[in-house]
C-alpha cells in the first residue's frame, strides 16, 4: 500500500475528516478547512481572488445556511479520493489522497 493512501477514514459531520495514513501519521481536517480547500474550480478561483485582493467579498453561499456548516455526507472515488458533500449544497470537490497530504493543516 501507497504511504500516500489512508489506512482508516473516520467522518464526524460536525467535527471533520480524521485519516489514519498508511505511513502511520494522522491527519485531522476540520469540516470549514476542508470546505474552504476545496478542489472545486469555483473554489480555487476564489481562493486566488482572495489571495489578490484581501477586500475581495465571498459570494453568498447557497443551501442550508441556518446552521454551522456540516458534512452531509461523503463517498469513495475510485482508490485515489474522497467526495465530501456539505451543508452549503456544495460536494463538486473530489479530494484526492495526494491533495489532501498537500493541503494538511500545518498545526498536526
Amino acid at each position: 500500500m501507497s504511504a500516500t493512501k489512508p489506512k482508516h477514514l473516520d467522518l464526524k459531520k460536525t467535527e471533520g475528516l480524521h485519516i489514519e495514513w498508511a505511513d502511520g501519521t494522522t491527519t485531522f481536517f476540520p469540516i470549514d478547512y476542508l470546505r474552504k480547500m476545496s478542489p472545486a474550480a469555483d473554489q480555487r478561483e476564489l481562493r486566488r481572488k482572495m489571495a489578490q485582493d484581501p477586500l475581495f467579498v465571498l459570494p453568498a453561499g447557497s443551501g442550508d445556511s441556518s446552521g454551522p456548516l456540516t458534512a452531509t455526507g461523503a463517498e469513495l472515488v475510485g482508490n485515489y479520493a474522497i467526495r465530501i458533500h456539505f451543508s452549503d449544497d456544495h460536494s463538486a470537490g473530489i479530494y484526492s489522497w495526494d491533495y489532501l497530504r498537500e493541503i494538511a493543516p500545518k498545526d498536526e
